[in-house]
């Protein structure tokens, strides 16, 4: 079986997200940080929350695929190896993997996924044979190969995507620590807790009192100093949304909607009523179904308010998985 799809064209680019190049330059700046104080230190030890490198590779199934592949793609690139025991060339091809990923020192994760135990997921990823090799970044899916490669020809297709996770999503990775135990690439994905309390009281109260603009403001300065705070990054997904509504007339979102299923500021903000009123699916399906029939900018402006929307809802909710599942379909 001959390697196909080593290429990183298809790459879909988040580059629009503002957020990725901050979360790119303050975690690089983190780290030169570190290696500043570890040189004047004598050589202090990692940061805490490094992980071992034996916690780069896992097996992931089914059911912790959200956790352990989507979320963490936040964080790292993810690697997805699709391989089953009776696969011969698999027993080729995954321990090259491993090697690599412990290599690339926190740069990637590998993903092992076995599909005699995990059909679905084949199923999902539309896997015709094995191995099959895919990434995930930012939640995004990109094919990588299919079959055996050359190591050389392998090790560049995962520079490339290393390269592709920096530039376009702002994520540099995870950092190592030879002497760690017992940690997982989850748990050092989350950033440390920081003493926000006040501030994300000041937005709740904000939104009690119907300042929009200054719980906007305060979740915004929450995560300007920690990017990855799930309850900021909820609080302002979902202010945000009461932002863009709250002008809007209903029913006439609703009538551009129906006369222009191709125009794609209809169908966002239909999409954006869709989910205020609690139309969860409808909101996700409305704009997966414009993202397969819309091109370039547009298409791009589609996705990315899908995304936001992600947000509103939150990663845990299996609505979003199965959106973000029929999302890869459609641009993959």
């Amino acid at each position: 079986m001959q390697p196909r799809n080593m290429s990183m064209s298809g790459v879909v680019d988040l580059a629009a997200v503002k957020a990725a190049g901050e979360a790119k330059a303050k975690a690089e700046q983190a780290r030169a940080e570190a290696a500043r104080q570890a040189a004047q230190g004598g050589g202090a030890g990692p940061a805490a929350g490094a992980v071992p490198p034996s916690a780069l590779v896992l097996d992931v199934d089914e059911a912790g695929f959200e956790r352990d592949v989507l979320q963490l793609s936040a964080e790292v690139p993810v690697v997805l190896d699709f391989w089953a025991e009776w696969c011969e060339p698999c027993k080729q091809l995954s321990p090259l993997l491993e090697r690599l990923t412990v290599e690339a020192n926190g740069r990637l994760v590998l993903a092992k996924v076995d599909v005699e135990a995990n059909q679905m997921l084949m199923q999902q990823f539309g896997i015709q044979g094995i191995p099959a090799v895919f990434a995930v970044v930012a939640g995004q899916v990109l094919p990588l190969f299919q079959g055996v490669a050359p190591e050389q020809q392998i090790r560049e297709t995962l520079a490339q995507l290393v390269q592709v996770a920096e530039e376009r999503f702002g994520i540099i990775g995870i950092e190592v620590d030879p002497n760690a135990e017992g940690a997982a690439p989850a748990a050092a994905a989350e950033f440390p807790a920081g003493p926000y309390d006040a501030l994300l009281e000041a937005a709740v109260a904000a939104l009690d009192a119907g300042d929009l603009g200054g719980a906007v403001q305060a979740y915004k300065n929450v995560l300007s100093d920690d990017p990855g705070n799930t309850e900021a990054k909820l609080g302002l997904a979902q202010t945000e949304l009461l932002v863009r509504v709250q002008d809007m007339d209903p029913q006439a979102v609703r009538t551009a909607a129906a006369e222009n299923p191709r125009d794609p500021a209809a169908q966002i903000a239909a999409a954006d009523l869709d989910l205020v009123g609690g139309h969860v699916e409808d909101a996700f399906g409305r704009l997966v179904d414009t993202v397969r029939v819309t091109f370039g900018e547009d298409r791009d402006a589609v996705r990315l308010r899908l995304l936001e929307l992600f947000e509103v809802i939150g990663a845990d909710d299996p609505r979003v998985s199965a959106a973000r599942t029929a999302l890869a379909r459609v641009l993959f």
